[in-house]
């Protein structure tokens, strides 16, 4: 367990090293709860689709994949990515894999359409099912709902990048920076990715930038949602909304401050604030490369 100075040096590092495509200042007024917002939310967009554009060229790919949810992060990671490319040069992947998922992807396929891309719908209910029977019995597959969460996760983006293999294209990321930095993502599944046009952006700017976007309001109105288990939201499994995350990630991570003091700006108990800051540091693994020895120790 480290102590409290180096536990929050250690967040303010790993905000960092998460942050290269920041659009935020960054300043803290004393006097007040400081919440993430975008200053010129055209601005933001620009620097985005300037990132895309190069990303792309630099690859030489034919243009980007994008796993469309229906909801508001896929979304606006697509219709940036239009922007950035042109329509023709963006394919949208619905996936939907429960009857939840089903709904959702006709709101994907509306989204789809509005943007220009191309797109396919896949169900993937069969491969999910054939998964599960060769799963062994000690594992309790159909018992573990983050598991199988994170195995439906994993066959997404195991679809993406075949897309992507397939048309010479490069598969764009719908991360933003709040999951990021709470680990709410599965590694090699949503959190893999070739590029994250988002993942600088906590999910409050995300809104923001939708708004600038003009996504629909229907996305909007959304309740942010993983979109696995009937009732399932992400204030729930994270204990708060965004609106009090954001806040807190800002404060307890890209500024570093204690627990206490952040509560205090933000106006939260200390217990909210604990529990947000322990699950960012408990999930930094997710944020890490795979760890490697040195070929030499002694150099």
């Amino acid at each position: 367990m480290t102590d409290s100075s180096t536990a929050s040096e250690s967040r303010a590092a790993d905000a960092e090293s998460t942050d290269s495509l920041s659009t935020t200042d960054g300043s803290l007024d004393g006097e007040q709860a400081a919440v993430p917002s975008i200053v010129d939310p055209e601005v933001a967009r620009q620097r985005i689709e300037t990132v895309v554009r190069e990303t792309v060229e630099d690859a030489d790919a034919r243009g980007v994949v994008v796993n469309m949810s229906g909801g508001l992060d896929s979304t606006v990671t697509a219709a940036l990515a239009v922007d950035a490319l042109g329509p023709e040069r963006v394919y949208g992947l619905i996936l939907p894999c429960t009857k939840l998922g089903a709904t959702a992807a006709r709101d994907a396929e509306a989204l789809a359409d509005a943007l220009g891309i191309d797109h396919d719908t896949v169900h993937l209910q069969p491969l999910f099912a054939r998964f599960g029977s060769v799963v062994p019995d000690g594992f309790g597959f159909h018992d573990e709902p983050v598991p199988a969460g994170n195995a439906i996760a994993r066959f997404r983006m195991m679809l993406a990048y075949f897309a992507a293999n397939a048309t010479d294209r490069l598969v764009c990321g719908t991360t933003n920076r709040s999951e990021r930095l709470l680990g709410y993502f599965t590694k090699h599944g949503d959190g893999a990715a070739d590029l994250l046009p988002i993942g600088h952006l906590y999910k409050t700017e995300v809104r923001e930038l939708a708004e600038a976007l003009d996504v629909p309001d229907f996305v909007l109105d959304k309740e942010p949602t993983p979109g696995i288990r009937p009732g399932q939201v992400d204030a729930d499994d994270l204990g708060a909304p965004y609106d009090v995350i954001d806040p807190i990630l800002e404060l307890g991570v890209d500024a570093g401050l204690e627990p206490d003091a952040v509560a205090a700006r933000v106006g939260v108990d200390v217990t909210t604030v604990t529990d947000l800051l322990d699950r960012h540091e408990a999930t930094a693994h997710k944020r890490r490369m795979p760890a490697v020895p040195t070929r030499d120790r002694d150099r």
